[in-house]
């Protein structure tokens, strides 16, 4: 008897302890993060600048809003001698929307109109933001890049693995001999990137299948977008689909592990060449670029036959 009442004593013991288990997590540097990714559509009269700024923060806790002293755009076309020297544009300077908000436009009350009109940039013009907190500058440049219109979007009746894929058949034409990039929003937060070493000067089509957890029906529109990038965007947007397991565009919070083109350039000197930046450790995260976009949409015809 005092057996069975000794291993009932120790199974309770077992049972009723509770260990609380500290676990370290690593101590992640405040940085800022900048959503700059402007699609342009040239048949508007102004680039849709607009400017998101946050900071990263601890493991468990939200992002919180940037704040800013200050907010500008340069742009125009690089001197031959001299290339990260502007000719021929303008500068914007941008406001907060509201304080604390985080988003930053063209200042409605600027004495001067401080948008950019659409006709006044080329493609192959370069853009400067800079961007200035309390204690840090931060600066990027990007050049404008043109895209190309989408020729068709067709829904498929071809299916992958579940069998309720919705395949859409995008094609459209690449323009020329040159080395050309593209960036696809195939909405629902789904991107794609390509390149034309396989299709050069040709038209390319190809298959993309929605997961049938979209519970698309024949009711649904699917909005597509063809963007034209330079292969640093290209690369970057790579890495952020693949990390992100390709549920993570530009305009959600960059994977922590994916450099942009923003550098940090406090107490840098000369206030006309950046070039000459050596700072590995201490950047933001996120990206500024300027590109073209072309939208399609399709709506969704008969789901069942999928």
């Amino acid at each position: 008897m005092k057996r069975y009442l000794l291993l009932l004593l120790t199974i309770a013991s077992f049972i009723s302890c509770e260990d609380v288990i500290d676990i370290e997590l690593p101590e992640n540097e405040t940085r800022l993060i900048v959503n700059g990714v402007i699609r342009v559509d040239e048949s508007q009269e102004y680039l849709p600048i607009e400017i998101m700024v946050s900071e990263s923060s601890s493991f468990f806790d939200e992002n919180t809003i940037a704040s800013l002293k200050r907010a500008t755009i340069y742009y125009g076309t690089p001197r031959e001698d001299a290339p990260e020297i502007l000719e021929g544009g303008g500068i914007s300077n941008l406001a907060e929307v509201e304080a604390g908000s985080g988003k930053w436009v063209p200042d409605p009350s600027f004495d001067s109109d401080q948008r950019i009109r659409v006709s006044s940039i080329n493609e192959g013009d370069v853009f400067q933001l800079i961007l200035e907190t309390e204690e840090e500058r931060y600066f990027a440049t990007t050049t404008y890049i043109k895209s190309v219109p989408i020729d068709s979007l067709v829904q498929g009746d071809e299916t992958l693995f579940s069998g309720d894929e919705t395949e859409v058949i995008v094609t459209f034409t690449d323009p020329n001999d040159s080395d050309d990039f593209y960036l696809l929003d195939l909405d629902f937060g789904e991107f794609l990137v390509t390149e034309d070493e396989f299709y050069q000067g040709q038209t390319f089509v190809f298959s993309y299948f929605y997961d049938n957890d979209l519970e698309l029906d024949t009711s649904s529109v699917v909005d597509i977008s063809l963007l034209g990038v330079d292969e640093s965007f290209y690369n970057y947007m790579n890495q952020i689909i693949v990390q992100s397991g390709g549920d993570q565009g530009p305009f959600q919070t960059p994977a922590a592990t994916v450099r942009g083109n923003i550098i940090n350039i406090t107490g840098i000197d000369n206030n006309e060449v950046f070039d000459n930046v050596e700072r590995s450790d201490n950047f933001a995260l996120g990206y500024f670029a300027i590109i073209e976009e072309y939208k399609d949409s399709i709506t969704i015809t008969d789901n069942e036959t999928n």
